[in-house]
């Protein structure tokens, strides 16, 4: 049984929620088994970056062809985060992450066995459809087991599955790609998947969607607009932190002066602060989720800056670094929570934007990237445009802060961050 509750939000919007009464447990246990399916799918979005040469050989593509295997997973999410949100906004949440696994699960045997470059494209774009509302309904379940109070913990948990992945799952599946075959990385994220669909199905409760869910009300979503102000938000933020990882391993051989072979250190030192600042993230944002933004983003520009001075000197380059992915990911909780939040009749689709904004970013950050670079601004020049970015995301959050006051005035939105 569950009894109904409204609780004001963090951005001071009424949240209504249902609080449910499972042991600690059985709470524990649920967004753990969700977390898995965030660790699969940081799996295979990040490892085929360091299977590329070898699926370009395997092909008979050439370089700038088998990058499009990257884009087409990207541009599944970007397609799939709204239009699988809006199907599934009115569906029973357990069984509607189950059919999206499933669908991964399909996408990934598909590209086990694919004969061909174009088939192999259309097997990545299927596999990535699922990406964006799959977190977005993991994100909402785990908000609902956790309570009012600890939502943003649960999401952390839940997308911490994507930043462990990038310090467990990533190395191991490209180590395993590349001694025994690249196409080994599907096979490994398809038994990934199984394992989540298992966990998923004897671990978590039925949940159906608030009874004022439907297909019209998360449309209606869509004219919100603090929605669309955090959407801006999310990737423009973003697109700094991509902007500066997008070419990390230049920077670090050309500037830095590091020999290639201690880059897997390097990226594993960042996944590390990405772990971090997650979880930190979701700490901070069930105390107060903007003022989280505003910290976050702030400190990102901060970071990426005194990484672009340092990084000729091996030491404090490695900090920043490392700093730069503690608070770069602490946004992601705190980005989640205020999209749903800031639509609370449409939180469906909203906390499955997110993911196509991730990812949007994740396109407009290397591209500013490349464009500083090709203008011979040298290798720096990406972080000091991704600090320009974050920069432009403070202003935005501000705004966002003004919206929040004129939707419900009276109501804190920003407050300080206590223990």
């Amino acid at each position: 049984m569950a009894t109904s509750t409204q609780t004001p939000d963090h951005d001071g919007a009424p949240l209504v929620t249902d609080a449910p009464r499972f042991s600690r447990k059985q709470v524990v246990l649920a967004i753990l088994a969700l977390a898995t399916g965030g660790f699969a799918i940081g799996t295979t979005e990040f490892a085929i970056m360091g299977l590329l040469q070898e699926a370009v050989a395997d092909l008979g593509v050439t370089r700038s062809q088998g990058g499009l295997l990257i884009s087409a997973y990207a541009l599944g999410v970007v397609v799939g985060a709204p239009v699988l949100g809006l199907f599934g906004a009115t569906r029973e949440r357990r069984s509607y992450a189950l059919i999206l696994l499933g669908l991964f699960t399909v996408g990934h045997l598909l590209s086990l066995i694919a004969p061909n470059y174009e088939l192999m494209l259309v097997a990545r774009f299927i596999s990535g459809l699922p990406h964006g509302a799959f977190f977005g309904v993991a994100a909402l379940m785990a908000a609902h087991l956790a309570g009012p109070t600890k939502r943003s913990r649960a999401i952390a948990v839940v997308m911490g599955g994507l930043a462990v992945a990038n310090v467990i799952g990533v190395p191991i599946v490209t180590w395993a790609g590349q001694q025994f075959g690249w196409r080994w990385m599907f096979a490994i994220v398809m038994l990934l998947a199984v394992i989540t669909m298992i966990a998923v199905a004897t671990l978590t409760p039925r949940q159906e969607p608030h009874a004022s869910a439907s297909k019209r009300g998360e449309l209606k979503g869509l004219a919100n607009r603090r929605l669309w102000v955090g959407i801006g938000l999310s990737v423009i933020g973003f697109s700094g932190m991509f902007a500066l990882y997008s070419y990390i391993s230049p920077v670090m051989t050309d500037v830095t002066g590091l020999d290639a072979s201690y880059l897997p250190w390097v990226v594993g030192l960042y996944g590390f602060g990405m772990v971090c600042g997650n979880f930190l993230g979701g700490w901070s944002s069930d105390k107060t989720v903007l003022g989280t933004v505003v910290l976050a983003m702030g400190l990102v520009a901060v970071f990426m800056v005194l990484f672009a001075a340092t990084a000729h000197v091996v030491v404090p380059a490695l900090l920043f670094l490392f700093l730069v992915g503690v608070s770069a990911s602490a946004l992601g909780p705190a980005m989640q929570t205020h999209l749903i939040d800031a639509t609370p009749n449409s939180p469906q689709l909203a906390a499955s934007l997110h993911h196509s904004a991730f990812n949007a970013a994740n396109a407009l950050g290397a591209a500013m990237g490349a464009a500083v670079i090709d203008l011979d601004w040298g290798l720096r020049a990406p972080s000091y445009v991704g600090s320009i970015a974050a920069v432009i995301g403070v202003a935005i959050t501000m705004y966002a802060v003004v919206l929040a006051r004129r939707a419900h005035p009276g109501q804190p939105v920003l407050k300080p961050v206590r223990g």
